[in-house]
């Protein structure tokens, strides 16, 4: 079997959709651990932590829990975007077809998730959000190279297209947050 060969000549170029969806969801993850991570702070020790180390147990579990979740909800829309992205270019699916897939999934969430938390309005924004993410996606999915960086540089070819891609991204961002 012939690989086509990297730049550097010495990896063989990721062609396999599934290796690029596998190494840019690692991307997103470790992103979204480290906004996590710079979230959501430690807080000191106590006297009661020092002294009983089973109470410093339970604190540490619950602050990893809660960036946990944290990480999860940076994801979300991410996951979605990149599944929509993936069977679009995998499964040879439409564009309509997984945007109705995602909308009526997050119509779903409306009801299940109680005290009003997810809104029609937050769900809007989103929306937006992901169909940005899904266009973003298949260039990355499309593009040739051996690692994430060199996936972004054929997809953007320059800086410019890839900080116009990030400004839109940061804004739609900014509009789920308010909504």
């Amino acid at each position: 079997m012939i690989f086509p060969i990297s730049l550097s000549g010495l990896r063989p170029v990721i062609s396999n959709l599934k290796k690029k969806y596998e190494m840019i969801l690692s991307r997103e993850t470790a992103m979204a651990r480290a906004v996590a991570l710079a979230t959501i702070k430690p807080r000191p020790f106590s006297v009661w932590e020092v002294l009983i180390p089973i109470i410093f147990i339970f604190g540490y579990m619950r602050s990893k829990e809660t960036r946990e979740v944290f990480t999860q909800n940076v994801l979300f829309t991410k996951k979605m975007a990149m599944q929509a992205a993936f069977d679009m270019l995998k499964k040879d699916q439409t564009r309509e077809s997984v945007m109705e897939r995602i909308r009526s999934k997050t119509r779903e969430m409306i009801a299940t998730i109680p005290g009003g938390i997810y809104s029609e309005e937050i769900r809007q924004q989103q929306l937006k959000e992901i169909e940005l993410l899904v266009d973003h996606y298949c260039r990355l999915l499309n593009s040739e190279g051996d690692d994430y960086d060199s996936l972004v540089f054929n997809a953007y070819q320059t800086p410019q297209r890839l900080t116009d891609f990030f400004e839109r991204l940061q804004k739609a961002e900014e509009n789920v947050g308010r909504a």
